[in-house]
């Protein structure tokens, strides 16, 4: 499993020209699911991304988390965070998880982090998404569980 986080000023995903999911202040959070994936992983990771310490503290250091700051996430799947490339000219995508255990394990990303979070936004599970973003700083991490 691997996580694209980034901190963002705002971000939002679109559908068909619908705006599906928007956040202020917060981590925009691209989750894309491997063959080997489980519950038991994406407890972990979303464990990991609402402690990470991306945001500033007084003395300018990352040291906070977005839970800290009480930021939004804003949630969207990307299978092609988990292509194979390192041969050839084209992705290949061997190692991803089936669209249909994907998506059963996308919403229960969704349904966990939202008992736990009180700002989370989506975008719609292998929808053509147009994703906006302003990132802060830019502060972006790829984080894997």
């Amino acid at each position: 499993m691997k996580a694209l986080i980034q901190r963002v000023v705002n971000a939002k995903v679109e559908v068909d020209g619908r705006i599906t999911g928007e956040i202020k202040q917060g981590l925009l959070v691209f989750l894309g699911l491997e063959k080997g994936d489980e519950k038991p992983q994406v407890d972990k990771m979303l464990k990991k991304i609402l402690i990470y310490r991306v945001f500033i503290d007084a003395q300018e250091k990352m040291n906070l988390s977005v839970t800290d700051i009480k930021g939004g996430v804003l949630v969207v799947s990307q299978f092609t965070l988990v292509a194979d490339t390192k041969s050839g000219t084209r992705a290949g995508f061997s190692t991803a998880k089936s669209p249909i255990l994907a998506e059963a394990l996308y919403d229960y990303f969704l349904m966990q982090i939202k008992r736990v979070h009180p700002i989370v936004a989506s975008g719609i599970f292998g929808a053509n998404m147009q994703v906006s973003l302003t990132n802060d700083g830019p502060v972006t991490f790829l984080l894997e569980c």
